[in-house]
């Protein structure tokens, strides 16, 4: 299982390949003019940052505290990541 430290550490190119296939998509919210994709990646989260006016992902986020996942806390429901 890849960690988050060897994930933040990958190419650009390389986390998306890995959000593409191994990620879990969970949510989305909006934040200024970015969508701000939720992406649940094992023993961690992805936050994936696309501008709609730019049409590219601007910033992959990934982290793996309980706090990060505030921002979603009214759209998500943790219960079935432990299937």
């Amino acid at each position: 299982m890849l960690s988050l430290q060897d994930f933040r550490v990958m190419t650009f190119e390389k986390k998306c390949d890995h959000i593409t296939f191994s990620g879990c998509y969970l949510a989305q919210r909006m934040l200024a003019d970015c969508k701000v994709f939720l992406y649940y990646a094992g023993p961690f989260f992805i936050e994936v940052f696309y501008s709609s006016k730019y049409q590219k992902v601007l910033m992959i986020n990934a982290f793996d505290r309980i706090v990060g996942l505030e921002p979603y806390l009214d759209k998500i429901s943790l219960a079935d990541l432990g299937a």
